[in-house]
């Protein structure tokens, strides 16, 4: 069995597409497709269906995507043996949402660099919830993000830091919108968010719900940094974790604004599907985690 037919499947997964796939490992279309097919053959399994214009992952897909994890880790395991951490080499592949991998990880990728220069280090940017089925299902080693719960007994979960959470706002809002303890009201603002699906706008949300305060609106934007400065234009308030907008509100550009939320924070954790082996680089990359992110 050929182990780069594995590592065609894997890069399928890893971009979407046999398509995407023949571009990221500079490949026909068709070479992608001929070792799908003898891969399929040699597993004596059909690993994709087409449904329409796409592939799709069938089950007997999913069930070996971590016994073809394990073979590539240790194909990676045993290429890596005996050898220093500037010496390592392969791919690591990373997910983290936007404000952690923005804010808090740059030292953390920055000593990764220093130490294992040799290492592809695959960065992908979704929210929590997209980052937990990929670990689930094998299509990045690391999972670094805000806790969601709902992990299972296949996945190792690993606290990190708590972080608290902060409603911000132009100093220029209006004095009659400032108020969001008081239960029962109406605002003609908007709520900004980078995503509708974060941990911490649906917190928010939740509050906003449980107080019966109703915003006019929602603007989703899909940028942090876009966010704050929609939020310092007094285009709405925003709800964030407040490491994201420290610079800003020590600089008066924005203001926090008080809630009846009791402190609010969110933990970030580091998660890897149990069956996946910890190669040196994920090792090294966790020990990192561990020195730049815990208190």
């Amino acid at each position: 069995m050929d182990i780069k037919y594995m590592k065609t499947f894997k890069t399928i997964l890893e971009t979407g597409s046999f398509q995407k796939a023949a571009e990221r490992l500079n490949y026909a279309q068709s070479t992608v497709t001929l070792q799908i097919q003898s891969l399929e053959q040699e597993l004596s399994v059909k690993l994709f269906d087409k449904i329409g214009r796409k592939m799709q992952l069938t089950q007997a897909g999913q069930d070996l995507v971590p016994y073809i994890d394990a073979v590539l880790d240790a194909a990676q395991e045993l290429d890596n043996y005996g050898k220093s951490k500037d010496q390592l080499s392969g791919t690591l592949r990373v997910a983290v949402p936007e404000t952690l991998l923005t804010y808090k990880l740059q030292p953390v990728l920055r000593e990764f660099r220093e130490q294992a220069p040799d290492v592809r280090l695959s960065l992908d940017i979704p929210n929590c919830y997209v980052i937990q089925e990929q670990v689930k299902n094998g299509s990045v080693d690391l999972g670094i993000h805000y806790d969601i719960g709902g992990y299972g007994a296949q996945t190792a979960v690993k606290p990190l830091a708590a972080y608290p959470l902060a409603l911000i706002a132009s100093p220029d809002l209006r004095k009659e919108d400032l108020d969001f303890i008081q239960q029962g009201q109406r605002k003609d603002i908007c709520l900004l968010t980078v995503d509708k699906q974060s941990v911490y706008h649906k917190i928010f949300h939740d509050y906003l719900n449980e107080s019966d305060i109703v915003l006019n609106g929602e603007m989703e934007i899909g940028s942090v940094e876009a966010v704050k400065r929609s939020a310092a234009s007094n285009l709405g308030v925003t709800y964030l974790p407040r490491y994201a907008a420290e610079d800003e509100l020590q600089q008066g550009i924005l203001k926090e604004l008080p809630t009846r939320l009791t402190n609010p924070t969110i933990t970030a954790v580091c998660v890897y599907h149990k069956k996946k082996w910890v190669t040196p680089t994920m090792e090294l990359f966790l020990q990192l985690l561990r020195e730049y992110l815990l208190p």
